[in-house]
This record gives structure tokens, sequence and C-alpha cells, in this order.
């Protein structure tokens, strides 16, 4: 089974697997409402979150770490069901299976409004979070696609140019040139073109 490993983690991924479920407010109340927002093309404020739940913002900190901490597990509460779902619809098996989850989980992020809107909204401080060390993003991504790979050596005979961990960084750095293209060279995110460097990366199709 492909990977879905949550680490590193943020305070709140840990509150979130330490703690239970509660109907008062909480670190899970603050992640959904903090999503609600976020889906809503809006800008996410610890201020105005804080008083949605009816606590300081001392203590929703505590819940949630910093504002960056929130974001990040925001974006991935979104971002792992449009994995789940490009493994669900991905077709064949090896090369062509990888590029064709590659391809839909990169065609849906680029085609969520939502997130474009974020994009545009905080680009410097987006980049710095989705695509650097300064954020966990990143590193949970590569650990999607070195599962993914590793489950295909083991399940079809795939056979990576590097390691499948350094594959999957490569992969990764692919994703966020073509997802992020606007933000960086000011040319149109591309799906297709970002599948087709991850099909150059890997090969033709094994048999």
């Amino acid at each position: 089974m492909e990977s879905a490993r949550r680490e590193p983690f943020t305070r709140l991924s840990r509150e979130l697997y330490a703690g239970q479920e509660s109907r008062h407010a909480g670190p899970r109340q603050a992640l959904r409402a903090a999503r609600r927002t976020f889906l809503a093309g809006e800008r996410v404020d610890m201020g105005t979150l804080a008083a949605e739940l009816g606590v300081d913002r001392a203590t929703l900190f505590r819940w949630v770490g910093n504002r960056d901490e929130l974001l990040s597990e925001v974006i991935w509460s979104l971002c792992l069901p449009t994995w789940q779902g490009a493994v669900r619809g991905a077709e064949g098996t090896g090369v062509t299976r990888v590029v064709s989850v590659f391809h839909a989980f990169s065609a849906a992020i680029i085609d969520a409004g939502f997130f474009r809107a974020y994009l545009r909204r905080e680009r410097d401080r987006a980049l710095r979070l989705l695509t650097t060390r300064a954020g966990v993003h990143q590193t949970r991504v590569i650990a999607l696609f070195e599962g993914l790979l590793q489950a295909e050596e083991a399940d079809s005979g795939l056979r990576l140019p590097l390691p499948a961990r350094d594959t999957a960084y490569v992969m990764t750095r692919i994703a966020e040139s073509f997802i992020y293209a606007d933000l960086i060279v000011g040319e149109e995110p591309d799906a297709a073109k970002a599948a087709a460097a991850v099909a150059a990366l890997l090969g033709p199709a094994q048999s």
C-alpha cells in the first residue's frame, strides 16, 4: 500500500493524534474552522479564529502552534484525500501507474480555486511553507511519492533511476516547479508537462 506518513509532526498533528474527539472547542474544532475559512478562499486569521471558537489567542496557539503550523495541517487535510483519490483512479502498473497518480494529483491541486486564492494572497509565505524545509508539507509529499514508488517496485518490478527516496524528492521538485509556475517564473501551471517530465525521469513503461 502507498505510504501516507504524516511525519514530521506539527504541534497540531501531535494534538490530533493524542487527543480525544470532543464536542467542546479544541484542536479538532480549530482545524475544522480554519479549513472552512480556507475553502471559502479567505485568509485564516488567528484572532478571528480564536473569537469564533470562544477562546483567547493563547489557548488557540497552545492547541495548534503558530499560524504556519495550522495552515500546514489545513492544507494537508485537503491534500491527503486528493492523493488518495488519485491513487484510486490510477491506471496501469509500474511507470504508467506512477505517472497516472502524479498527473491526477498535480492537476487537482492546480485546479483547486481555493488553493490558488491562497497562493495569490500569500505568495512568498506559501512558497516557503510548501516548498522548503521551513514547513512540513514538502517532506510529507516526498513520503507519499516514495511510498508509491516502493509499492510499484514490490508489485510490478519497477526499476528506478535513483533510490526511491531520491526519486521521490526529484518528483516533488518537478511537481512544485509546474504547480507553482505562475508564482516562480510567471508561466501557467501545467500538470501535463509535469507528468511528462516525470515520465522522462522514470523512463519508458517497463514490461
